[in-house]
């Protein structure tokens, strides 16, 4: 049976997943590639943008074509086609540059003039070949022949987006989420997402902005927002006597475990320790006073977090508690404009994030003079943190990063590597006017 064209990437991804030593990549790479018999057509795509190069060259006739910056992090390969296309072979050619090569039956050759490599777009070409020519008919030269690669259209720039009603809408940061991918690609054994929003303009980065994820203790942060709503509406009085009963004691983070059962401390203290050192039986303390986990996902859901839900009391250390990056920003943006808390209570919010403990996380990739409101999380598998970051220069934006997994020794190195690129980058732009 002869098929008229194959997937080169279908039967490639076959073989890799039988090799137990590949390696993850860890730079642009090249994605998917196929050859067209039917149309003569080579067609590939790659992770990110690239600019080939080509060049047809003779005895034996083949088209090579360069792709620098694009590494290829398997095995060669060399796939039998079949016709006047004899092979398909695609490999290193340097330690950045991929190399594909289209070997001619020895019989054919093609005009290198009427070769079209075209892109699409930056990340997806194709490579027609004209009619063969016979060999015999035609008189080559032994150099190669350069193959013109015409540019592809810019990307189309996308609507303004806004992540917060209180937020302008923004365009994504193209440049700075260019330099946060390539980070992404030195850390491959996490699952990361991001979310930086520029507090003036609405400009953003988002990296799985809308993917739940497990929260940790970075629940606490909306958590204190509708808890502090509850004490705007004459609910709860921050000055009123709680006594710690032995149903709210639980272990992890914090030091109100180790005091006696029936310890009394005032609201006020209790949700000081809830966010400055992430007490978790204070935390259940909050919760319980509130009213326990139902009412605290009524109040979530009535400030707009459908994803951001309490399933569990704290530490929670299997990860039922889940937010998203999105919602997290929301409730930061909320914070920032004061739009759900009186000026009190919006100032008392504030003094309380920015005195939390955790400083290694986004807050170690801040500038001297930089503050940093927000809320730490940690349960072994993911960690997290999520803030509101003011720079000396009276710049303002949002940071929330979650980074799920088994190697925890390099997440923690990954998130302030993160939060400092993105300070510098808004170190270096103008405030409006």
């Amino acid at each position: 049976m002869r098929f008229s064209s194959f997937s080169l990437s279908l039967i490639s991804l076959l073989w890799f997943a039988a090799l137990p030593d590949m390696l993850p990549a860890t730079a642009d790479t090249l994605q998917t590639w196929s050859f067209d018999r039917s149309r003569n057509q080579l067609n590939f795509t790659t992770d990110e943008g690239v600019q080939p190069t080509a060049q047809l060259v003779p005895s034996p006739a083949r088209i090579v074509i360069d792709l620098p910056g694009i590494r290829l992090d398997r095995p060669k390969i060399n796939q039998l086609v079949g016709g006047n296309v004899k092979s398909i072979r695609i490999a290193k050619f340097e330690r950045q540059t991929t190399r594909l090569v289209i070997d001619l039956d020895p019989a054919y050759t093609v005009d290198a003039q009427k070769v079209l490599v075209r892109g699409t777009s930056p990340t997806q070409w194709t490579v027609q070949l004209p009619p063969f020519q016979s060999t015999l008919a035609t008189q080559t030269s032994n150099n190669p022949i350069a193959i013109a690669v015409a540019t592809p259209p810019p990307a189309p720039t996308p609507p303004p987006k806004s992540y917060s009603t209180l937020i302008p809408a923004g365009q994504q940061l193209t440049w700075l989420k260019d330099r946060l991918s390539s980070i992404r690609k030195t850390y491959p054994s996490l699952s990361t997402g991001l979310l930086f929003v520029d507090l003036e303009t609405g400009d953003y980065v988002d990296f799985n902005g809308d993917k739940v994820y497990p929260t940790a203790s970075v629940i606490k942060l909306p958590i204190l927002i509708a808890f502090l709503q509850d004490v705007d509406a004459g609910k709860i009085n921050l000055n009123e006597i709680w006594t710690m009963t032995n149903d709210v004691i639980v272990g992890g983070s914090g030091e109100f475990q180790d005091l006696p059962v029936n310890t009394k401390f005032t609201a006020q203290n209790v949700i000081d320790k809830m966010i400055t050192i992430s007490d978790n039986t204070a935390t259940n303390m909050v919760i319980k006073r509130m009213g326990g986990i139902n009412y605290v996902n009524q109040r979530f859901a009535q400030l707009g977090l459908s994803n951001t839900r309490l399933r569990d009391w704290l530490p929670d250390l299997d990860g039922t508690n889940t937010t998203t990056l999105k919602e997290l920003a929301q409730i930061l943006a909320m914070l920032d404009r004061q739009s759900v808390l009186s000026r009190n209570s919006q100032a008392n919010a504030l003094d309380i994030l920015r005195r939390v403990k955790n400083r290694k996380l986004l807050a170690a990739g801040l500038g001297r003079g930089a503050t940093i409101a927000h809320k730490t999380g940690y349960i072994g598998t993911m960690l997290g943190d999520a803030g509101i970051i003011e720079m000396p220069n009276g710049k303002r934006y949002i940071g929330a990063v979650i980074v799920e997994s088994d190697r925890e020794d390099s997440a923690w190195d990954f998130v302030p590597e993160v939060s400092q690129t993105v300070y510098s980058y808004f170190n270096n732009q103008p405030r409006l006017k």
